[in-house]
């Protein structure tokens, strides 16, 4: 049987794949942004008298729901295959982003944001080992940072809405206006073929289409636990120096450093192209020079960035175009998630690859629920932008951590057939 990643060229169907992952992936990200900027720019917190620390729960919980999302969605994907599960979790993320327009109060919203963070956690692992497994191993850096980029077209389109339209029309109608175009993407997901890899697997014996505490238990055997250790780690710590970032960076501008809602916007914008450029750069580096020396330098520049936009305020300038640069230096460095999807891919076996893709990303995230709160209490003893700057450190542990993972440029999938 010739794969599909046995290619010695990119094919129209590996763009396929890859646009259709890329459209999902992108509402997916945009739903789980989206109350961060409602948060700042409309009445949501008043509508539905909410205090400040229920406000901080609730941009937590989409993320500690994500968890639960990669737990079942990974799992079952490895069982039942990629495609049904990347429909599956769109259709859940749509639901509860249209449920969140329709809350009455701290519970109803409670729930919605659970309910959408459980899509969000099960399509990103489908997505990526989906794409994984089907282009050639000398693209497969650049597809997965293609891939990843649409979380920086996601923030611009979440920024967008959250601070210019939905001022306009309300919370309620941004949230089920957010809801529409998912549901467009399952139509389109009909077109898209099951993963050859994954079919492969099935059919030669390999995939034994393990239940979720089976392929977890093959994660934590002897042959895998220190892969999922260490993955786990550089994951979460790559993960918290973004959320700590991006959860409060609109209020943290808008109030603590007084800018309006369209001066936030060009900043966050800042941000977004960086982030795409980024992803490009990350990418042709991770195919050219490696995963590890990539992903550290990219995390270098990301804290330098983090750090002159929070501690480092005042001394670039205030809103000047010295900060608009270190904002494209975030951006940039956010390219190093580009890694991620790729470097799980190609240390986990067939049998397990989108289970662990969804434990490892989704936990890492869906301990993020702390970070809203953690930024919080040490905003109410010193400031925001020290709160924010936590992301620094975590941004050079990451950086650090990746050299305790093995080398995975061009490795091909398949060979794991023979010994799993």
């Amino acid at each position: 049987m010739t794969l599909l990643s046995d290619s010695p060229t990119v094919l129209p169907i590996h763009r396929k794949i890859l646009a259709f992952s890329f459209i999902g992936w992108i509402f997916d990200f945009y739903d789980l942004l989206l109350l961060t900027f409602l948060v700042s720019s409309t009445s949501l917190t008043r509508d539905l008298s909410l205090t400040a620390s229920e406000t901080s729960v609730l941009l937590g919980t989409a993320l500690a729901f994500t968890a639960v999302g990669g737990f079942i969605g990974g799992s079952l994907a490895d069982r039942f295959g990629r495609k049904p599960l990347l429909m599956g979790t769109i259709l859940v993320y749509s639901v509860g982003t249209l449920a969140s327009g329709m809350s009455l109060g701290f519970w109803t919203l409670l729930a919605a944001r659970a309910v959408t963070g459980i899509g969000v956690g099960g399509e990103w692992a489908v997505a990526h080992a989906l794409v994984g497994e089907t282009v050639p191993p000398q693209v497969r850096g650049r597809y997965g940072s293609y891939l990843q980029s649409g979380s920086a077209f996601a923030r611009f389109f979440a920024s967008m809405v959250g601070n210019l339209l939905a001022p306009s029309i309300g919370w309620r109608l941004a949230f089920m206006f957010s809801a529409i175009p998912a549901l467009l993407v399952v139509v389109i997901r009909r077109e898209m073929p099951e993963s050859d890899v994954w079919l492969l697997s099935v059919k030669d014996g390999v995939n034994k289409r393990l239940g979720y505490i089976a392929a977890l238990g093959q994660m934590l055997g002897p042959a895998l636990r220190k892969t999922t250790a260490l993955a786990l780690s550089v994951t979460t710590f790559n993960m918290a120096a973004y959320w700590f970032k991006t959860i409060w960076l609109p209020t943290y501008l808008h109030e603590t450093r007084g800018l309006s809602l369209a001066q936030v916007t060009i900043l966050l914008l800042m941000d977004q192209l960086g982030s795409i450029a980024g992803y490009v750069a990350f990418g042709f580096s991770s195919d050219r020079f490696g995963r590890r020396p990539s992903f550290t330098a990219f995390s270098v520049i990301k804290a330098l960035g983090l750090g002159m936009i929070t501690l480092g305020w005042d001394a670039a300038g205030g809103y000047t175009a010295t900060t608009f640069g270190f904002m494209l230096l975030v951006g940039f460095g956010e390219g190093n998630w580009g890694c991620i999807g790729p470097l799980l891919n190609e240390v986990f076996p067939t049998s397990v690859r989108a289970a662990a893709l969804g434990i490892i990303y989704n936990t890492a995230r869906g301990v993020q629920f702390l970070a809203p709160v953690i930024i919080g209490l040490v905003a109410a003893r010193f400031t925001f932008g020290a709160g924010i700057a936590l992301a620094v450190p975590f941004a050079l542990l990451a950086g650090a951590m990746i050299w305790t993972l093995p080398e995975t440029k061009g490795v091909r999938l398949m060979k794991e057939l023979a010994k799993t």
